[in-house]
Order: structure tokens, then sequence, then C-alpha cells
């Protein structure tokens, strides 16, 4: 998906840059010409997308870890002099899990990641985006804004980010930095395959998963990066919003039910 050079010699960081979402807009931002901070905890897919793409480098860092993020934002700022955007695309989908699977050190576990994971780096990035008057980018998901069977700890953290995106726009107006989210959907990558692996039957999960979207298929990693390669360049009038990349599986009126729920079907007459 040819970028053009819509955000030409801009320093972006990508977190969750090694794979999946993560590369997918690492790649549309190294062909906008923008310099690219990959950051993951992976060292061998961040090197790998480092050697693959000019304009590209890697700097290993866990943003759970504040230690981490601080040197990150160090070293990005020592090197290129300025911060343009900052993506903060690292997260985590768990397996699925009823209530009474789920442990509470888990799901403080996944806060960790999903959501203070963002809000320390966007803590921490924040002086040198006001200096720029840049933009974030938080990656959420469809499923914070309608629910999602066995995922309460996953869909907690993707409502929490959106909320903190509208939350945080408004306090960073003031200094010009626009702060927006993408809620993609069904996008395949090698974390949905993973999770698709785990269930009783891969190949009709997977065929679900398409399914769930009124066009028929499932989106790809480089759909999402042209989402925010446009969010970050073109879209100068818009803080605050959620951008829904899903393919319209939000859409439309349909059984919601779960196998096994009791049916209660009416039977008076209507009044």
């Amino acid at each position: 998906m040819a970028m053009g050079r819509r955000y030409a010699e801009k320093v972006v960081i990508v977190t969750g840059g090694g794979r999946g979402i993560g590369a997918g807009i690492v790649r549309a931002f190294a062909e906008s010409g923008s310099q690219v901070i990959i950051c993951d905890k992976d060292e061998c897919g961040g090197r790998a997308m480092e050697k693959e793409l000019l304009g590209t480098v890697f700097i290993h860092c866990d943003v759970t870890h504040e230690e981490d993020v601080e040197a990150l934002i160090s070293k990005t700022v020592r090197r290129f002099g300025r911060l343009d955007c900052l993506v903060n695309n690292a997260g985590y989908h768990p397996p699925p899990q009823w209530p009474e699977e789920t442990s509470a050190q888990g799901f403080r576990q996944l806060l960790e990641l999903n959501l203070l994971g963002v809000y320390t780096l966007t803590k921490l990035a924040l002086p040198h985006l006001r200096k720029s008057r840049g933009n974030i980018i938080n990656i959420s998901s469809l499923v914070g804004a309608i629910g999602q069977l066995q995922a309460i700890p996953y869909v907690a953290t993707k409502g929490a980010v959106t909320a903190m995106t509208k939350a945080l726009a408004l306090d960073e107006s003031q200094y010009g930095v626009r702060v927006n989210c993408i809620s993609p959907g069904n996008i395949w990558t090698p974390l949905w395959e993973e999770l698709a692996a785990s269930t009783p039957d891969p190949k009709a999960t997977i065929r679900e998963g398409t399914l769930a979207q009124p066009l028929g298929r499932m989106g790809q990693p480089a759909e999402v990066g042209a989402a925010a390669v446009f969010l970050a360049s073109e879209a100068n009038f818009c803080t605050g919003i959620e951008l829904f990349v899903t393919g319209g599986a939000e859409l439309g009126y349909g059984r919601k039910a779960s196998p096994g729920t009791p049916v209660e079907m009416p039977i008076n007459k209507p009044s």
C-alpha cells in the first residue's frame, strides 16, 4: 500500500512494532518518508524489521518497565533531536476465559501492558510532542466499544484506552498536540492465528472471524498502517476521535444469545 511521502522527515515511535499490526504501522510510516523507531521487547522481530526497512531503528523496550521507556525516549531524542508522533500499539489479547477463570493477578498484568504502558509512554513523550506540536495515536480495539465474549480484562483495558484518548485530547489541545485512537476489528495477524489455534476448531474460528465483516474478509496490518498515517498527516482537524478499521463488523442487527442461553419466546399478544 503506497504511502508516498505524506509524513516525510518526521520522527515516529511505534511500540510493539516487530510484528502484526505494529509492523504494518511501521511499514506505512517508513513508506511515508518518516524516521521510525521500532519499539519492541522481541529482539528478533524488531531487528528483522530494522534490517528490512530503510529509515527505521530498533530500540529494545518493554513498555511495562518505566526505565525502559525513559531510555527509549532519551535515545530517540538524542539521535533525531525531536519526536513528532507516538503510536501506542503494544498490547496483548489473552486466550478466551470465562469470568471465574480470570485471576486478579492476570487482570493486573494485562492492565500493566495494555493500559498503564500506554499511559507511561505518553507521559514521558509529551514534553517532546508539545515542542513539535505532534500527535499521539493509541491502538484500541472494536471490542472495547461493543464487548466480546470471554474477554473481560481485554475489553476493559481497550475501553479504557479509548476513554483515556478522549480525556488526553482535551488536556493536550492547549499545546497543539492531537490525540486519536484506532479501533481495529478482525485483522489477520500472527496473534489472531495463535488465538484461533487455541480453540477446539481453529478453521471454524477463522471462518467465523472472516464472516463477521460485511466485506467478507479480515483486514490486513497495512490497512491499519494507512489509517495511522492519515491521522498523523492529513487529519489536522481530528482530535479525540475513535477511528474504526473493522470492515463494518460493528454494523447490523443479528443474533447475540450464546449457545445454551435459556430462550423465552413471547407468549402474550403484543399490546
